[in-house]
């Protein structure tokens, strides 16, 4: 088989699993809604329903952050970066990574190895605090990103996870 009938091969097959993960979320199987509604799920996090909230993806529903807004991101690998809107600010920004680094360099598996908890406002304190450019790929020094992680390592007692989140979550790593 050459390399374009296997790539069309490949090319098919994901088209068909993209199907199948499109039935579930009710939405396109790009990464960011998967990060939503995997977020939505383990995190109890009711999503705009519209899909065009100004800022956010949804709200908390239950615990000590309930009712708080928070943006929901997905990033393939935990590169210090995160996409911050200017004009509209959640309230926390919940944010998924997968590797530091991934082998074959130019392969991008949807994996969570990490969470990060942000505070909005804290962050975007900090940030300007730094002189740092906010915008798309805003990057973020590692102390923050060390202060903000709830999983594995819970060092931000903002949201503590439950031994059944944490079993859900492991499932994607």
């Amino acid at each position: 088989m050459s390399d374009l009938n296997q790539l069309s091969s490949l090319i098919k097959s994901r088209n068909t699993i993209d199907g199948k993960l499109a039935s579930i979320i009710k939405k396109s199987a790009q990464i960011g809604n998967m990060g939503e509604y995997i977020a939505s799920i383990i995190f109890e996090i009711a999503l705009d329903s519209t899909g065009k909230a100004r800022g956010y993806d949804g709200r908390f529903t239950r615990g000590s952050l309930a009712g708080q807004s928070v943006d929901v991101q997905w990033r393939v690998r935990r590169d210090g970066q995160i996409n911050i809107k200017i004009d509209a600010i959640p309230d926390y920004y919940l944010v998924f990574t997968g590797p530091p680094t991934c082998n074959p360099p130019y392969a991008s598996p949807w994996l969570i190895e990490s969470i990060f908890l942000f505070p909005a406002m804290e962050l975007r304190a900090a940030l300007h605090e730094r002189g740092v450019q906010i915008g798309n790929n805003t990057s973020v020094a590692l102390p923050l990103w060390e202060r903000a992680e709830i999983y594995p390592i819970p060092r931000n007692s903002g949201l503590v996870l439950t031994e059944e989140q944490r079993k859900q979550l492991i499932i994607f790593s």
